[in-house]
């Protein structure tokens, strides 16, 4: 059942609000620019795309278009940063941080310069504009360097309250959101703990065999195939994994020790990204070793199509969940 302790959207069930995720970065960063002068928001030409055109119409003063280059926005936001600014740059995530990926390692991760980077259209839920524009990879790039914390909000509130978190916190930050409109699963008043993973769904029976951790929009998906699940008698657990790093280590020892299965759901490459990151800790720390299905992109690139097209075809959505869960029960 829905873990209502959370002050999660009581009526995620029913015609659930659906908005933005990116919409909750362009809020966070009016928000925190009136609190904090030092804010400056950088962008490569797309700043209505990435909701940064909020920020520039307030404070136009701390607003810097560095046109199509990202490398250079990179590269000026690490120098503001170690000036004592706190730099965001925003792009789509192909571009940023996939394609200054480099030039963001050398002058704002090994400097540890105080810089967030907003990567934006990440997934296959970007949509009509296919593979090109489709990041399915940049958890991965970005988890591997040291120091960068990384964050994937579930949903509008959770956007907005990681980007206020990201200014409190010095360093630099990785902020992944998503194009469409997804649906609305916390409130204003749901907590948002760095570094920890919430259970959204708790089920009826103690001693649940599978435990679902779903990080971004997907959370949704998991959401709705647990109320299934429950629904046919199978009780599981639902994690919200909105920090991929550092991870809840003791989160995931805690459930791994209690489960037969863990079923992982991402929007993004399954090599090297969140679901392979808990599979570190389990495989180094976990007495118990449990089976694991990785859901996300297997090994391929995705294509045009409407964001729930795509998370059906590419075993995404709230039906694969429940597939996997079944076969993780024979085991």
């Amino acid at each position: 059942m829905l873990n209502l302790e959370l002050k999660l959207n009581p009526k995620i069930f029913e015609e659930v609000e659906q908005k933005p995720i990116r919409d909750g970065y362009g809020d966070a960063l009016i928000e925190a620019g009136e609190k904090n002068h030092n804010i400056v928001v950088l962008t490569a030409d797309l700043a209505e795309s990435t909701r940064a055109h909020k920020f520039a119409a307030r404070f136009p003063e701390r607003f810097i278009e560095c046109g199509v280059s990202e490398q250079n926005m990179a590269g000026i936001a690490a120098g503001l940063a170690v000036s004592g600014k706190i730099s965001f740059i925003s792009s789509y995530a192909t571009f940023s941080p996939g394609k200054n990926w480099e030039t963001i390692r050398t002058t704002i991760i090994y400097n540890n310069a105080n810089v967030k980077i907003a990567g934006h259209h990440s997934g296959i839920v970007t949509g009509p504009d296919g593979a090109t524009h489709q990041a399915t990879e940049d958890i991965a790039i970005m988890r591997c360097l040291p120091n960068v914390r990384v964050i994937s909000p579930c949903d509008y509130w959770e956007a907005k309250k990681a980007t206020l978190y990201s200014v409190e916190e010095y360093g630099p930050f990785y902020l992944r959101y998503v194009r469409d409109k997804t649906p609305v699963i916390t409130t204003e008043e749901t907590p948002f703990r760095f570094g920890k993973i919430e259970k959204f769904w708790i089920s009826k029976n103690e001693n649940a065999e599978i435990a679902i951790m779903a990080t971004g929009h997907l959370v949704y998906q998991a959401l709705l195939a647990a109320k299934e699940l429950e629904e046919e008698g199978i009780d599981v657990y639902v994690l919200n994994v909105h920090t991929i790093k550092p991870l809840d280590e003791e989160k995931i020892l805690e459930v791994a020790n209690k489960v037969k299965g863990i079923v992982t759901l991402e929007d993004h490459q399954i090599n090297g990204g969140m679901g392979s990151a808990i599979a570190e800790v389990i495989v180094q720390k976990s007495e118990n070793k449990p089976k694991m299905i990785f859901l996300g992109l297997q090994n391929t690139f995705g294509e045009s199509g409407k964001p729930d097209e795509l998370i059906k075809k590419y075993g995404m959505d709230k039906e694969a969940v429940k597939n996997a869960v079944k076969k993780l029960l024979t085991f």
